[in-house]
């Protein structure tokens, strides 16, 4: 027999079936790393059960493609660089240096904000000079699918009146695509400068998404 990156020999393919069964309810996605330990993880459980030397030779070699190809799809699916990536974490570290600033409307900081002037100021301090207003930010950087959030995407919102007009903006933390749920950091008229859930008060009034830092 010929190891190395052949096909596994029809012996294997209950084996090889268990495997898939296991992993393949695992989703990729390239901003969670917990996501792919868990499917290596699911596969050396699978490995462990393995008594025969030969068996466990042919099986690492399935899982070591199986594991450089789902890497390879989730960089592909949601790609940001090394530099792209620390500039987001410093993003949302000026924009939790502003937590408990107070509202006020048309104000653009750095004492008080309105919604868009928070987020447009945040984001001027790393070079990019975005729109003042929660409207024409809407148009601003690329469209993002509501499952494909990542930190620092711009969400949009309708305002008081539910009607689809854009009335509200905030800066995406956090996202859980798996589950729909997202934290953001945003201009509350109420309370200030805030994280919130997209859940309550604002699951219905969910317009859409901006990214500005792409790549």
């Amino acid at each position: 027999m010929v190891l190395g990156n052949h096909n596994p020999p029809m012996k294997y393919p209950k084996i090889i079936a268990i495997i898939f069964a296991a992993v393949a309810v695992l989703p990729v996605n390239a901003q969670n790393s917990k996501t792919m330990d868990a499917h290596r993880a699911a596969h050396h459980q699978q490995l462990a059960n393995v008594k025969s030397r030969m068996d466990k030779s042919v099986i690492k070699d399935f899982i070591k493609n199986d594991v450089d190809r789902r890497e390879a799809e989730a960089i592909e699916h949601n790609p940001l660089s090394a530099e792209s990536s620390a500039m987001i974490n410093d993003l949302l570290k000026e924009a939790r240096s502003h937590m408990g600033k107070r509202y006020r409307s048309g104000a653009k900081g750095p004492n008080a904000f309105d919604c868009s002037g928070f987020s447009s100021y945040v984001y001027r301090q790393f070079g990019y000079d975005i729109s003042t207003s929660s409207k024409a930010q809407y148009a601003d950087g690329e469209s993002v699918d509501r499952k494909d959030l990542r930190a620092g995407d711009l969400v949009f919102f309708t305002g008081r009146s539910l009607r689809r007009g854009i009335g509200h903006v905030g800066i995406v933390v956090s996202a859980d695509n798996e589950k729909g749920t997202f934290k953001f950091i945003h201009a509350s008229t109420s309370q200030g400068i805030r994280i919130d859930t997209n859940d309550g008060y604002y699951a219905k009034r969910y317009v859409g998404a901006r990214r500005i830092i792409t790549k």
